[in-house]
Formats: structure tokens, sequence, C-alpha cells
């Protein structure tokens, strides 16, 4: 053993070789380089001219159910033995290969390779196969000849015996079909498939036979597909990608798109040539419901372009390819008493008897339910608006343009009319929202201080308050009139506010005060004015001036005076700022500091022949009355005259201080003396008193001393007696007081019970009454609806539509010519108008099966 591994290894150098049984060596002859196989067991003698260039060697065992590949076979004679040239050596089939089996061992002549070890068949199991292609031409053992490149299948289950003129491709596994599945196949080559079709290069089909398939040698499988389960809410949306036919056997062009509904079938597996767009949910419509559909598609699957299709409830369907809801699903519309629909005609068409033109406008009143045709377009819902009394609005027709009041009426809009939105001046839009009393706090709110919105289609009210006056001028007629407090003014289409802006402030200043009202008064003003005397002493005056309107002026003239001055404030002001002045310039200060009042009040009233002053001062442009005048301060400008005025003052104060303290002394110490002499009168007195009083006490304690030593027991039994005579006393009063607290609660509750039962009983009776007159009312309601609705219909409609359905049943018959007889005892009432339509039925219409969404309730008829 160790000599054939020695020699395995790169040639033996021994010249005695032992080879074991099952071995062999591959012996060189130097002489004719001929090598030749030795094969054990025996014991070799190496000559001189040989070299064993292999071995020893374990011969190749092939076990059952494997196989081997030798590269350069030896050729063999018909008799299995190996043929040898001239020269004594092997013959081989160079580049050939050989496939061996299980057999006894054997081993590799020279020249031979053992290209694949000793390997295990394959065994391919069910639902299995192996793709063979032949690379060489020959003809299998069944007689079918292979051509180079043609591929096959083995499939299983059995056990692959590999040949040199083919090798394996691919081993495929078969796919399982489970229930709503199918396999997307396509031909690699053409080729047949398994159910016999022929099929060309990148053809596609689907197999939908549930259950494990395996593709053939020219298949390949490119995806699983799964069915689309549908029900009766949902359709599938599919399109043609080209012509084909589909499962329905409906010849489908390409492009073309269409529905598959629960109807059509309960699972659907999209054909190769079908494209799934989506699912599409079904459309229902209750019957306060409806819609319109753009593009409808007729009955033969057409699309017609351009149409529209009005579909009302109660209704359930699928939207078609190419068809939309114009503005989806949209409620019926429900008009009460005080509603209306403003139409609008698209096209031209018959409403009623009344032919109607694109763009004609009109409207429609409730009570109704309305579901606008096609051809219609709803404008807008209009409601009746109402109004009380000091409300209104707006309105402008359209095709006048006339813009009206409506004031105190409940009012609907036609199909001519609109909401006119009237526009005022910022200013006087801000001054009408301001939410305050002018009377109460005039200017102290700023015109931005707005505190709510107008809505300009109202008609504008303005409150006018008490003794207060409004002017409103009138565009269009071109003039103006004056409204007086209290008052509420409406604003006219062509109206508007005269504004009014005064003068404010201290001193005033103009433009400070912005009004629509005019305050008559009375009222008063302040202003602050500089004046300077003869001596030229500027003094600083405050004055408030009371002022009023005239109230009795209420002519149309003198009302227009009102505002004839647009800033009377600021004018009068100034005009008694000029008086006061002038009058002050014409004294000296101290007459000015001890007269100014009567000076100011004769410069603005002036005097009258008696040279007394005037008690009003009458502005002729307006009517304005100042009444009095209220001097609030004089305050010197200059700082001199304030410093002399305060020097003046105080001595004048120092030299009374000094009188009055004066006098205060002497008040004072007389007084003091008149205290003590009083003083005096009163201790004697007192002493006297305390003598008597002294006398009376000795006296008492005496008496008290003698009491108590006598009346101490009957203190204790008067006492004693007193105390049980009162407990008697109160225990009786309290038993007489439970008595009469018993009384008085039980009469009490007895008049509530019996007050309660009263209040129940009329109570129920006036409830029952009251239901009594509500039966008899609605049974005269009904009475007499009843009786109007057989009246409106008449006796005759009412014959006519009783008559109709038999007597057109009765005329089907005879048309048709059947006659029928029919045999009952009596027992079983038939309905003859029953009958009389299985009749028609089955004479007209042929039997079939009722398929699911057909509309109508048929039955299955038999033959």
């Amino acid at each position: 053993m160790n000599n054939s591994k020695m020699a395995s290894r790169g040639g033996s150098s021994e010249s005695v070789i032992r080879i074991p049984p099952y071995y062999y060596l591959h012996v060189l002859d130097q002489t004719t380089n001929v090598t030749r196989l030795e094969i054990g067991p025996k014991t070799y003698i190496r000559q001189d001219n040989e070299r064993v260039i292999l071995g020893p060697e374990r011969m190749i065992t092939i076990p059952p159910r494997h196989y081997c590949v030798v590269e350069n076979p030896t050729v063999k004679d018909k008799d299995g033995r190996v043929v040898l040239d001239a020269n004594g050596q092997v013959k081989l089939c160079h580049a050939d290969l050989d496939v061996r089996l299980a057999q006894d061992p054997f081993p590799l002549w020279p020249g031979e390779i053992l290209k694949q070890q000793v390997s295990e068949l394959k065994i391919v199991v069910a639902n299995t196969a192996l793709r063979l292609r032949a690379i060489l031409d020959f003809e299998d053992d069944i007689g079918e000849k292979r051509t180079a490149g043609d591929e096959w299948l083995f499939e299983g289950p059995g056990t692959y015996i590999p040949r040199k003129e083919v090798v394996i491709e691919q081993s495929i596994g078969a796919t399982v079909i489970l229930a709503n599945q199918a396999i997307r196949l396509r031909a690699r080559k053409e080729c047949i498939d398994r159910e016999g079709h022929p099929r060309v290069t990148g053809e596609e089909w689907l197999v939908k036979r549930t259950g494990a398939y395996l593709p053939g040698a020219y298949e390949e499988v490119v995806e699983v597909v799964y069915a689309q389960v549908l029900n009766d809410k949902t359709a599938l949306h599919v399109r043609a990608l080209k012509t084909f036919k589909d499962d329905f056997g409906v010849t489908r062009r390409n492009g073309e798109e269409w529905l598959i509904k629960s109807t059509d079938t309960e699972a659907h597996i999209p054909n190769v040539y079908e494209q799934v767009i989506g699912e599409v949910h079904i459309t229902t419509l209750t019957n306060r419901q409806y819609c319109v559909i753009l593009d409808p598609v007729d009955d033969k699957g057409m699309p017609q372009l351009g149409k529209k299709k009005l579909v009302k409830g109660e209704k359930s369907f699928f939207l078609q390819p190419g068809e939309t809801l114009e503005k989806g699903i949209q409620n019926v519309f429900v008009l009460g008493e005080d509603e209306g629909l403003i139409l609008r005609a698209n096209e031209g068409f018959m409403d009623r008897d009344k032919e109607r033109k694109p763009g004609d406008r009109w409207m429609i009143r409730g009570p109704v339910e309305y579901i606008p045709p096609v051809e219609i377009e709803v404008v807008t819902k209009r409601s009746a608006i109402p109004l009380d009394e000091n409300e209104g609005i707006y309105v402008r027709n359209v095709k006048t343009g006339k813009v009206r009041a409506i004031i105190g009426e409940t009012y609907m809009l036609n199909q001519d009319e609109e909401l006119f939105s009237k526009e005022l001046p910022p200013n006087v839009e801000a001054l009408l929202l301001l939410d305050h009393d002018p009377l109460a706090d005039r200017g102290a709110r700023g015109a931005g201080e707005v505190k709510k919105s107008r809505d300009k289609s109202k008609v504008i009210t303005f409150r006018v308050p008490h003794n207060a006056a409004v002017q409103i001028y009138d565009y269009k007629e071109k003039k103006a009139r004056v409204v007086f407090g209290p008052e509420l003014v409406m604003l006219g289409p062509d109206e508007a506010f005269t504004q009014l802006s005064l003068s404010g402030g201290k001193p005033k200043k103009p433009n400070q005060i912005k009004s629509l009202c005019l305050l008559l008064g009375p009222d008063f003003m302040t202003d602050v004015i500089v004046v300077e005397t003869a001596d030229h002493a500027r003094l600083q005056l405050q004055l408030s001036y009371n002022w009023h309107f005239d109230p009795d002026a209420r002519s149309e003239a003198e009302a227009a005076k009102l505002f004839s001055v647009p800033d009377f404030v600021g004018d009068a002001c100034k005009a008694i700022a000029s008086r006061i002045r002038g009058s002050v310039a014409s004294v000296q200060f101290d007459d000015f500091h001890k007269n100014s009042a009567r000076i100011i009040r004769a410069s603005v009233f002036g005097v009258d022949e008696n040279r007394k002053v005037r008690d009003k001062f009458i502005f002729t442009q307006n009517g304005l009355i100042f009444t009095s005048i209220d001097i609030q301060s004089v305050e010197p400008v200059d700082q001199r005259t304030r410093d002399a005025l305060q020097k003046s003052v105080q001595l004048a104060i120092e030299i009374t201080t000094n009188s009055q303290e004066a006098a205060a002394r002497h008040e004072a110490e007389r007084l003091e003396q008149e205290a003590r002499g009083k003083l005096e009168r009163q201790k004697i007195s007192d002493e006297a008193e305390a003598e008597k009083a002294r006398k009376e006490l000795l006296e008492l304690q005496a008496s008290s001393a003698a009491v108590e030593s006598t009346g101490l027991a009957k203190a204790e039994a008067q006492s004693k007696f007193w105390t049980m005579k009162i407990e008697a006393e109160a225990a009786v009063t309290q038993a007489e007081l439970q008595k009469q607290a018993k009384s008085i609660e039980w009469a009490g509750e007895r008049e509530r019970l019996e007050e309660a039962r009263d209040g129940e009983l009329k109570y129920l009776t006036s409830q029952r009454d009251l239901e009594i007159e509500k039966q008899r009312e609605l049974a005269e309601i009904e009475t007499t609806k009843f009786k109007n609705m057989v009246e409106a219909i008449g006796s005759q409609t009412l014959l006519a539509m009783a008559t109709a359905g038999p007597d057109l049943q009765v005329k089907l018959l005879q048309a048709l010519g059947l006659k029928s007889t029919l045999i009952t005892d009596g027992n079983s009432p038939i309905n003859l108008f029953t009958a009389a339509n299985g009749l028609i039925a089955g004479s007209i219409m042929p039997p079939r099966k009722k398929r699911r969404g057909d509309e109508g309730d048929e039955e299955d008829e038999d033959e």
C-alpha cells in the first residue's frame, strides 16, 4: 500500500510493485512510447525501459442510482473489447464524452479523463420538471429526433438519466393556481401551449384552471393575477389595450372602456389585453336627490358627447366610462311659501306649453318641490325678507336701474330685482356705526371707533334724540328737510345726511366734533380767551356760555336756519370773544378786577335804555340764544401783574385776619368772666343738694335694715308662689297654642288639597275640551280637503282612473285573441286582474331568467 501511494504521487522508482485488487497502473514503455494498463491483483516487475506514470489507483466504482462522465472514452468493438492501434496504443474518441451508470468497478485507460465525479442521479419529483436543451443532434429512446438547440421538459416524478447530447438549463416548479387566481404566461418562442393553442413569440395569455400548472419549455410565468371580487356596490372600470374578444364573448376595440358589474360575474380576472383603471362605486340617489350626467352613454355603449342626462331618485346606477356628474349629487329644491328660485334658460325649450328662449329669466315660488331640467340653470335661491314697520331694504331693478325702498312689509325679490348697496361717505358711515348717545357723550369717541358693521342693503335708520334736529338732503328732488327728535329717520335711496363739523376744546379749535344731529339745548360751551385792559394788563379768561335754540321755531323757514351756519360753536365763540375784548380794553385793571362780571355781561348782552344789562343775546343767522355767562377763572397772563395782584390780595387778607383776631380775643375774655360766675353759683347749689341727699340716705338705710330682718321669709314664700303660678299659666298657654297650631295646620292642608283637586279637575276638563275641539276641527279640515279634492278632480275623472287598469287589460286580451277558463270551488279567491297580467306577459314576453340588476319585479317564467 505504501508503494502504491508513492507511485501515484509521481511514478514509482521501485522495480517490484504489488497491485491490490481493484487497483490499476499506467506503465509507459519508453522504447515505443506506448502506455499500457496493468490491472490487479498482481505483482508487477518494472523493466528498465518502463516507467510507472500513474498508480496504483483505485478503480472507479459507480453505485446504483449514480453516474459519472468520462472524457475521451476508448473505442470498443461490437463485443465490447477495447480496440488497439498498430502500435498497441488504445484508440480514443477524442473530445467525446461517455456517461456511465452503475456497473462493475472499471479502470481509466490511458488518455481517459474523469470529467465528472461519481454523482447521484437527479430525481424529479411531482409538479416539477427539468428544462433540457440539446447540444447535439440525436434521436432519443422513443425515436424522437432532437436538433441542437431544441428544448423540452422532463417532467416528474422520475429519475433523469443524463446524456452527453443534453444539458440541464433549469429546474422548473409548478405554479399552484387557487380559486379566483390565474397565471399570466408569455411565449419565449413560437410553440403550442398545453391546451393545444398555437402561440407566437412574445404572446401572453392567462391560465385560469385551478390546480398546479407546469409551464412548457417555451413558456415563462410573468405573474400571478388575482381576481377582482365584485359586489352590488362596486364595478370594475376596464380599458382594452388591443382589439380582442373578452370573456363574455363581446368584441372590444382598442382603447374602448367599459364596466364589469356583479351582474356579469361575481369575480373577474382581467385579461392580458384588459387594463384595470380602477373601481367605480355605485351612485345612489334617494327620493329627495337628483343628478345631471355629462356626456351620457347610450344603450349601445356609445358616449353622447356634449349632451346631458337628468337622473331622478330613487335610483342606483354606475357611472359609465366618460360620464361625469355636473355638480355631484344634488338635493331636490324644496321651497316654502316664503321661498323662490330664479331660473335661467341655457337653451330653448317648451316649459308647460310656454316657449322659453335662451337667456330668459323667470321665478317660481313655493310651496313646491322642483327639479330643474338640463336646459335650465338655477341662478339663485330667494327667500322672503320680513321687514318691521321701522325696517326696510333698497331694491334695484336690473332692467331699468331704478332704486326704491321697501319698508314695513315682507318682500321677496323677483327675477329682475336685486339688493342695492347704498354707499355713504366714510365719515358719515363712521358716525352711523358709533354706538353711543350723542347727548351723554358728545364727541368723546373718534370716527374710527366702529362698534359694528352695517348691512348696506338695508334702509339706513337714525334715531334722532330728544330736543335735537337732523337735516336730510334729497339729491333727486334737490331739496332738504329737517326732522326734529324724538324721531326715527329712514333715508330714501337718493337722500343723505348733512354732517355737522363743530369747533371744540379750550380754546376752541375747528373740526373737533363730528355729528349728524344738531342738539337744540339748553346746553353750555366753555372757551378760553385772552383780554388786555386799558393799562395793558393781559388777562386769561375761562368763560362758560349757556345757550339754546328756540324750540318754538319749527316752521320750515326757521328749521332751515338751524343748519345755515355750519360751525355755529366756533362762530359764536369768536363773536362773543370779540365783544369782550372790546369792552375790557376800555377799563382799568382795578376796575375790571372789581366789576368783571358786569363788564363781561354788558359787553355780550348789551344794555337797554335804562342802562340795565339785557338777559339774552340772539344770533339772528341761525336763532342761537345765549342766556347767561359764567366766569370760571380770571388769571393774569403777565408775571408782574400776577405778582402785584398777589401782594394786594395778601395785604387785604392780613388786615382782615388781624381785625378778626382782635374781635375774637375780646369776645373770649367776656365769655370767660361769665363762665366763672356761673361756676361759683353752681358749686353752692350743688353742696345744698348734697346735704339733702345724705339725709335721705340715712333714713333709707334705717328702713332697709328693718325690712331686711322681717321680710326675708315673706319674700321667699312670695317668690315660690309666683314661680309656680307662672309655670302653670305657661303650661296652659302652651297647650292652647299647640291646639290652635294643629287646627290651623289641618285647616290649611284641607284648603290646599281642595284647591289642588279643583285646579286639576279644571285642567283636565279644559284639556279634554281642547282635544275635542282639535279633533272636531281636524275632521272638518279633512272633510273639506277631501271634498275639495273630489270636486277638483271630478266624478268622471275618478271613474276613468278606477277603470283604467281593467279596461286596458280587457283591450289587450281582446287584441291578442286569447281565451282562458278558470275553474275554482269558490273557496279560494282568484285575482282576475293578476291572471290577465300573467296571460299577457306569457304571450308577449319569451321565457327568460331574471338577471341581477334588471329593473322590474318579474319572476322566472316556466315554459
